[in-house]
């Protein structure tokens, strides 16, 4: 696939290495001068993989933001024409939101009326991303949106970069629950002490 990330901090930059390893073509949208963090980024994966948001948008079929949630209002004009691309939002409205949507995924619907928005690589931490197996196996990830296509795209690439599955948390219904999945994870992981190296499962009998 052709994906854009836009947004080059540690859960952009971790998902564009796992997707450039598992072979799709990849540029990131960012800032020019490039940033520190993106220079450093740069070194692992390329400075030919950066370009300006809208160049970065238009090379795309699909649209990663990873950006702060009260970043996206701004970022979204800059994507130019957004026919037949899928967005996925990995945000989380935890400590800022776009107001005066609850979420980014809100925020991205209503502004660009595309139906093929999902939300997806938001409920884990950025090193479950680039080492998404545990103990030979691998972990799972969840989606969220109504457009069943969008989360067809999600799931794919999920499986792609190592996670076991991508399991449909439901529709646009249930993104803000899919964002209590996300700060549930902070919570153990931070706030309770357990550390970043834990990860969801889904297991069955």
């Amino acid at each position: 696939m052709n994906i854009a990330i836009i947004g080059t901090g540690n859960v952009g930059g971790a998902l564009a290495q796992q997707f450039v390893k598992a072979g799709h073509r990849v540029v990131l949208g960012a800032k020019f001068p490039l940033s520190e963090k993106s220079l450093q980024l740069a070194t692992k994966i390329g400075q030919e993989r950066f370009a300006p948001i809208g160049q970065a948008a238009e090379q795309s079929d699909v649209i990663v933001i990873t950006t702060p949630p009260d970043a996206v209002l701004q970022i979204l004009p800059q994507l130019g024409s957004i026919e037949g691309k899928t967005i996925i939002d990995a945000t989380n409205s935890i400590r800022s939101r776009p107001e005066p949507y609850p979420t980014a995924y809100h925020a991205i619907k209503s502004v660009t009326k595309s139906n093929a928005v999902v939300k997806c690589f938001n409920t884990t931490g950025f090193e479950n991303m680039l080492h998404p197996v545990y103990q030979g196996e691998g972990i799972d990830m969840f989606c969220a949106g109504d457009d069943k296509a969008s989360k067809q795209v999600a799931e794919q690439l999920a499986k792609d970069i190592g996670f076991a599955t991508c399991l449909d948390f439901g529709g646009d219904d249930k993104v803000e629950l899919l964002e209590k999945l996300a700060l549930s994870w902070i919570n153990l992981a931070i706030m309770q002490g357990h550390g970043r190296d834990i990860a969801f499962k889904v297991i069955r009998r």
